[in-house]
């Protein structure tokens, strides 16, 4: 979803009665569903936005009904945490979410069968898999306020999982030649991290120079004259199988230089969290591309930063073959 703005937040502060027992239960139910998490045991904190307050004013008014208080304000906060930490909250909220959609999705990949075909019978079974993960993504999704980064890897395998499920997985190398790629603006989602930037990064730096993006919402937008997409829902170039979309892009245009295969890698195991290559450097590119991403809010920023950090390593492993 769209990115909520920078604070004040929305905080509630509540204290529900021991009777009945099961009423706390079902409030924690209700904030967690809400997206909201907790800053203390009774104080629970959302981005202040108008759908925000009408759904703490409904979880406040039952409150009261059964006999509690609670209370409804704006807050900034100015001591003690800050901005950024509480959106770290959201973030390992959302990220402990994604990462049980990716374990599910995995698990589904890991009992189909190898090849293009499915056997009979099995297509239906697959769909129905795919539809279920596709609504938990969206829940998720819809209460993903700052762009947790375990949203990549669930977004890529489902979509790998729905394309197999329509049509098999594709053949790697489609012979598109580099100057069919030229003058083209290059489209994908908002919020862009381990895999966009280095797909971005790859594009300007090995296919077309004078690449233009445009960052747009994940699933709304329909592609204009000119315009190839790229790591999102439906895109010309995006994850398949269990290959990043940096990896789809090597092998799709054919780009063998021996220096971007321990990048790819990286990107590999940062973007999947599965350490199928367990690069060493994995653990510091990761950590440094997450802390362009709360840093900059701008994608053209973020892509700035990032593209000098690929730039880097390439010429890192550039001279370390040599």
């Amino acid at each position: 979803m769209d990115q909520a703005p920078d604070g004040p937040w929305l905080l509630l502060l509540h204290q529900i009665p021991p009777q009945p027992g099961y009423f706390r239960v079902k409030m924690w139910r209700r904030l967690q569903a809400l997206g909201a998490v907790a800053i203390k045991n009774s104080a629970y904190v959302l981005p202040r936005t108008d759908q925000a307050r009408e759904d703490f004013e409904w979880v406040l008014r039952e409150i009261i009904k059964q006999g509690g208080e609670a209370s409804l304000c704006e807050a900034r906060f100015v001591d003690g945490l800050r901005d950024d930490q509480v959106e770290a909250l959201f973030n390992a909220a959302r990220d402990a979410e994604y990462g049980g959609i990716v374990a599910e999705a995995r698990r589904v990949a890991d009992n189909l069968p190898s090849g293009e075909a499915l056997p009979e019978g099995r297509r239906p079974q697959l769909e129905a898999e795919v539809a279920r993960l596709k609504r938990r993504l969206a829940e998720v999704s819809a209460l993903d306020f700052f762009g947790a980064p375990g949203r990549e890897a669930a977004d890529g395998l489902v979509a790998s999982l729905e394309a197999r499920a329509q049509r098999g997985l594709e053949r790697m190398a489609d012979g598109r030649q580099l100057g069919d790629l030229h003058g083209r603006t290059w489209v994908t989602r908002k919020g862009i991290h381990i895999d966009r930037i280095a797909s971005a990064w790859l594009i300007r730096r090995f296919v077309d120079p004078g690449a233009a993006f445009k960052f747009v919402p994940a699933r709304s937008y329909r592609p204009e004259p000119g315009e190839l997409r790229f790591d999102m829902f439906e895109a010309e170039f995006t994850h398949e199988g269990d290959l990043c979309t940096f990896e789809v892009l090597l092998a799709r245009v054919r780009l063998d230089d021996p220096a971007l295969r321990p990048i790819a890698a990286i990107v590999h195991d940062i973007d999947l969290k599965d350490a199928k290559f367990d690069r060493p450097e994995a653990a510091g590119i990761d950590r440094l591309i997450a802390g362009i991403a709360m840093r900059h809010r701008d994608d053209e920023d973020r892509l700035a930063r990032g593209a000098a950090v690929f730039d880097d390593l390439y010429e890192y492993f550039r001279r370390k073959r040599a």
